[in-house]
């Protein structure tokens, strides 16, 4: 892993956190298959890995405007910084779920993805919450995001819902959670 420091971010950090590519490719998407037995009393949720016949390049969900009042009003956002340049970024908030650290953006600038830099600051949201004495960190994903689903599971983290149209560009959200006490 590179050399980086991990810190909560500066109103200085906005243009920098603003530049960083959150777009990413992919050659796989997450399709969710619900099944209903014949009673209706219960129904089994499948996530689905499917290949795409080509790569394609996903824009983020969000845009700079609804960043920048996500930022606002969230309850942290640290960044993970190599000398004076911020290489990544993560923004969390704690009203979603009950006793829950809810990471809603977790970006990595494309030169430095797949190094340890988004683990780092998975790790510093946990230690953060751990203080908060919260019990679960959330992980919320477009249903397309392969490389963070597979992250996800990499590290630790269970499929715990879905939710259709949720981000403000129509797209579908998975999340994901695992147990930190």
């Amino acid at each position: 892993m590179p050399q980086i420091e991990i810190r909560p971010s500066l109103v200085s950090d906005l243009d920098q956190l603003l530049a960083l590519e959150r777009d990413y490719i992919t050659q796989y998407v997450c399709q969710i298959e619900i099944e209903e037995n014949g009673d209706d009393e219960i129904q089994t949720i499948r996530l689905r890995r499917v290949r795409l016949p080509r790569l394609v390049r996903v824009e983020y969900p969000r845009n700079r405007q609804q960043l920048l009042d996500e930022w606002t009003n969230s309850a942290g956002l640290l960044v993970a910084g190599q000398g004076e340049q911020i290489v990544g970024y993560v923004a969390f908030c704690l009203q979603k779920a009950p006793c829950s650290v809810w990471i809603t953006d977790l970006v990595v600038g494309r030169p430095l993805r797949r190094q340890g830099i988004a683990r780092a600051l998975v790790l510093a949201v946990e230690e953060w919450a751990l203080a908060k004495e919260q019990q679960r960190l959330v992980l919320e994903m477009q249903s397309r995001n392969d490389p963070a689903i597979q992250m996800a599971k990499k590290f630790g983290f269970e499929f715990c819902g879905f939710q259709e149209a949720y981000y403000p560009n129509g797209d579908v959200a998975l999340f994901f959670a695992r147990s930190i006490r």
